[in-house]
């Protein structure tokens, strides 16, 4: 009996083996697919599973947004998508089915109930506790800021009605409201929760790439106004963003809008810190018990500013900082083809007609900051409305500007200026410029630190080897108070002779 069993094992062991080399043999015949599955081996997975494992589950796009849950004051709306399931196996679409955005930001009418004042009012006179009825307002030191909280007139304790309705504010900050019971904040594209934020060009979810920053420090020892007194620290143009300015010292920082009026610290009086309105935009200005304070204006301005300390003290150094777009920036701070620091050695400046034939060695003329009294005489100065208005139209630049430093260059004078204010410019100017006189007399009388306001030329040599800024003897030059700017601001529209007009952002490289 046992070896009737041995044989049948050992013969059901060799079809086995030669079934085995069958199978083997058939496999190796068939062609081999080069495809290979994005999803990995799928030894061990049903066929029906693997054909699924090649569609993923994804959201179809967003529904429209609902009606805003408030008409004012800042509300909420929801739009929701659906998750289109395709592979039952895996996992659910990432990402939330809803989103929620902040809308109808603008403030209600004057005397209108506050949202969850209105809230709690809604249960006034209903019996609630104990079968009594109680009037109610609005009691803001429960626990979450989203639940309505309602304190009993007339009696000591509070009740929890549960959620706010959404779009009640739910904290200090604007824009932060409650949205199915929690608070959320919005981000710059509006949207609850999102993390997008503005960049320093003012671009949602930018990466700083359309606009360029300017930083500097102002360390003058001593300006204008002396020991004490408002000095002029810079000007910024309009367009500007994100603007800090800080001091560290016994001085106090000013600031003048474009029209020369002080916004803050002005006419010697300190301004108590907090939020002020300048250019169309807000300032906030902050100021430490001990010596340190600045101020921040995260634009855009619609005009320029001026920058201002009321001296007190020694000056450490004041930081500033802003950002323009590419076009501002060139235009304030690129290079300028007028601001040439000299001449050439061989160039002659007022192309004299030469009547001799005789060869010279050219030199280049002597550097000075005191002048050769030569021939002067007395200066001829412009001024009254006539010529005031002849020379706005006629001129080809008409600014305010500071007098930075005054150098005798042979026999001409050659101003550094800071270009605070334009009226008029048919050609691009810089944040500083070079105006050149042709006498060292002092004609126009020009006094370094002070500001004055400027009628000039562009002036190009027959040899187109110059192109700078001439100030003549009887150009226009007075010493600015407001009421020469008010009596600038109209001749714009009086000039007959003004022909095309320049770009725009030339007409107001500083207006």
């Amino acid at each position: 009996m046992s070896t009737l069993l041995t044989r049948r094992l050992s013969l059901c062991q060799a079809l086995t083996f030669i079934c085995l080399l069958v199978s083997a043999v058939c496999l190796s015949s068939q062609p081999s697919s080069s495809w290979v599955s994005a999803w990995g081996p799928s030894e061990g997975r049903p066929a029906r599973a693997r054909r699924q494992l090649h569609y993923r589950n994804e959201w179809v796009s967003w529904n429209g947004w609902s009606v805003c849950s408030r008409s004012c004051g800042g509300g909420a709306s929801v739009r929701t998508r659906t998750c289109i399931t395709r592979n039952p196996v895996g996992g659910p679409c990432s990402g939330d089915p809803r989103q929620y955005k902040i809308c109808n930001t603008k403030g209600c009418a004057g005397g209108s109930e506050d949202f969850r004042e209105m809230q709690c009012s809604a249960y006034n006179d209903r019996p609630l506790v104990a079968g009594n009825s109680y009037r109610w307002t609005t009691f803001h030191g429960g626990s979450n800021p989203c639940e309505l909280s309602c304190l009993a007139l007339g009696h000591n304790f509070y009740y929890n009605f549960g959620r706010v309705l959404d779009g009640t504010a739910c904290s200090k900050e604007p824009g932060d409201v409650c949205v199915n019971g929690k608070c959320l904040t919005p981000g710059c594209d509006l949207i609850l929760g999102s993390d997008q934020q503005e960049d320093a060009c003012m671009v949602c979810g930018g990466q700083n790439s359309t606009c360029l920053h300017h930083r500097s420090v102002y360390q003058n020892a001593q300006g204008a106004a002396g020991p004490f007194g408002y000095n002029e620290v810079t000007m910024i143009p309009a367009g500007a963003t994100h603007i800090r300015v800080t001091d560290n010292s016994r001085n106090y920082l000013a600031l003048q809008n474009g029209r020369s009026q002080f916004v803050i610290n002005g006419n010697w009086k300190i301004s108590v810190p907090g939020e002020y309105s300048v250019a169309g935009t807000k300032l906030l200005y902050k100021r430490s018990v001990d010596t340190w304070e600045s101020f921040e204006v995260p634009g855009p301005t619609m005009e320029d500013l001026h920058v201002m300390v009321l001296v007190t003290d020694r000056n450490p150094g004041i930081e500033y900082e802003y950002w323009l777009p590419p076009d501002r920036y060139a235009l304030f701070h690129g290079r300028s083809q007028l601001r040439q620091p000299h001449h050439t050695a061989s160039y002659i400046p007022w192309d004299h007609p030469t009547t001799t034939t005789t060869t010279t060695t050219t030199r280049p003329p002597p550097v000075t900051t005191t002048p050769y009294w030569g021939h002067c005489g007395k200066c001829r100065r412009a001024r009254g409305r006539g010529e005031r208005q002849r020379q706005y139209c006629q001129k080809d630049f008409v600014f305010r500007a500071k007098v930075m430093s005054k150098l005798y260059r042979g026999e001409e004078t050659r101003y550094d200026v800071q270009i605070i204010h334009t009226y008029r410019n048919r050609f691009r100017l810089e944040h500083r410029e070079f105006l050149w006189v042709p006498n060292v007399c002092d004609c126009p009388p020009l006094e370094e630190r002070r500001q004055y306001v400027l009628m000039v030329r562009r002036h190009i040599n027959n040899e187109q080897t110059l192109n700078r800024i001439l100030m003549e003897e009887d150009s226009y030059a007075i010493p600015y108070k407001p009421r020469e700017d008010a009596l600038l601001r109209p001749l714009e529209d009086l000039c007959s002779n003004r022909g095309p007009r320049p770009p725009a952002e030339l007409r107001g490289g500083y207006a």
